[in-house]
């Protein structure tokens, strides 16, 4: 599903890249890679309830898309991108697979597997795919946390508005 995102222009645009070759420990790496990220960009460590929800819900939402291309993509993904403008984190996955991801309908909350788009499509304000490179890429937008506003030149946090 593709909804647009929010937010306003870079304060400074920031890209980090993973290469991801097969799916063997692609899901752990992926989360340590983000939360690093996230450390650096100051959604981490969270000084309240609500920054370190949507730090969380990120992590969660990088393991879904990234566990969803080691189930469902010959290979594997093949690279994770997070890209930090100060205002909207966009994450993408990228895959060797041309097929499109799709919610599956809803098969009750007991039964295990096929939650993980519906996970993304509930916390992401945004996300969709297109194709790459023969494959596809997987993206999801969120907002910048409650109380972060827009980085200074310094990618310092500012008091809230």
């Amino acid at each position: 599903m593709d909804r647009p995102g929010n937010g306003g222009p870079p304060s400074r645009d920031q890209t980090r890249r993973l290469v991801l070759e097969g799916s063997a420990g692609a899901v752990q790496r992926s989360r340590e890679f983000s939360r690093r990220a996230l450390v650096s960009w100051h959604w981490l460590p969270a000084p309240d309830e609500d920054r370190r929800a949507a730090a969380e819900d990120v992590l969660l939402m990088v393991s879904e898309l990234v566990t969803n291309a080691c189930l469902h993509a010959s290979g594997g993904p093949r690279e994770l991108r997070l890209h930090w403008d100060g205002a909207r984190l966009r994450v993408e996955v990228a895959d060797a697979s041309p097929v499109p991801p799709r919610l599956r309908p809803f098969a009750g909350a007991g039964r295990p597997g096929g939650h993980g788009l519906r996970v993304v499509d509930r916390l992401a304000d945004a996300w969709g795919f297109r194709p790459d490179d023969g494959g596809k890429l997987v993206w999801l937008e969120v907002p910048r946390p409650p109380a972060l506003t827009a980085a200074g030149s310094d990618g310092e946090p500012q008091a809230p508005e």
